[in-house]
């Protein structure tokens, strides 16, 4: 029987606020990486990979935990940079001050450095076997970095005051949000040691949600508030760059939401088939969208 979603974040929770300290050994650089760490947030992306794992049959330990909870510093650190000066300037993240606003510009990009890092870090210090530790290294290392998150990133930057093709802004979003995403759930069939034909439509799974989760994300900045939201919304228009409904309206992105939903849908019919087992969990995380 799978562990309540809620259950999953609070373990992530857990984990994350009595492990972090241990690894850092400077006091402001602690606080400013615990401040943005622990703000509140879903914990979507370790939840993913919980889940996935409990669907798969499989029993969460330390080490998985510990392996998954790795994913949320580098969502964590991609949060910091996004919200700095040279980045977004943003003023709010999560119902909070963000972190140069709190800490100063150096050091909240030393923060998302550090997170980034330590990622890496509990990643590999752990007891997975080696083999899954390598997988798990390659994986995250594609989706964050310069063909994954970090490139999505530098083409949002470049999209701005330009016009993109449907085709364009699906590519980006893509890499910039679904990357992390994908990985999420990819990593959960990794560390349970399944075929390849498994793991690619878990992937497939993790890169329709995770253009799903985009797509509502800028449907929110259109028509939900600054408290709902918890940062800054309507900005997207302002600073001209290519969301779904600026490209198709509120109704042509609600559309297209429906289409990666059902995409995602039959992604999960197919794991059903594929492995003998339930993936209803998968249905709370679909159930996000309504």
């Amino acid at each position: 029987m799978s562990t309540p979603l809620p259950i999953l974040k609070e373990r992530i929770e857990d984990y994350l606020s009595q492990s972090l300290a241990t690894d850092v050994d400077q006091a402001t650089l602690k606080n400013s990486m615990t401040y943005s760490l622990m703000a509140g947030g879903k914990r979507l992306r370790p939840v993913l990979t919980l889940a996935t794992i409990e669907m798969l049959g499989g029993t969460i330990n330390d080490d998985m935990l510990r392996a998954a909870s790795a994913l949320e510093l580098l969502h964590t650190y991609s949060l910091i940079h996004d919200d700095l000066p040279a980045m977004d300037n943003d003023d709010l993240r999560r119902g909070k001050p963000t972190n140069h606003r709190k800490f100063g510009a150096g050091i909240a990009t030393l923060a998302g450095d550090g997170l980034l890092t330590l990622a890496f870090q509990w990643v590999t210090d752990n007891h997975l076997p080696t083999d899954i530790r390598s997988q798990l290294t390659l994986e995250l290392a594609k989706a964050a970095g310069p063909s994954g998150m970090v490139a999505g990133q530098a083409r949002d930057i470049e999209g701005e005051h330009q016009h993109l093709s449907l085709n364009q802004l699906r590519y980006l979003h893509r890499q910039k949000t679904g990357a992390l995403i994908r990985y999420a759930v990819l990593a959960g069939g990794i560390m349970m040691n399944q075929s390849t034909e498994v793991k690619q439509e878990l992937a497939a799974f993790g890169e329709n949600y995770g253009l799903a989760f985009q797509i509502y994300d800028d449907l929110m900045d259109v028509l939900s508030t600054a408290e709902e939201m918890g940062k800054a919304v309507h900005k997207d228009a302002g600073e001209q760059k290519n969301t779904y409904p600026g490209l198709l309206g509120v109704d042509g992105a609600k559309e297209q939401l429906q289409v990666a939903l059902t995409a995602a849908r039959q992604n999960q019919q197919n794991l059903e088939k594929l492995t003998g087992k339930s993936f209803t969990s998968y249905d709370d995380f679909l159930a996000y969208f309504k």
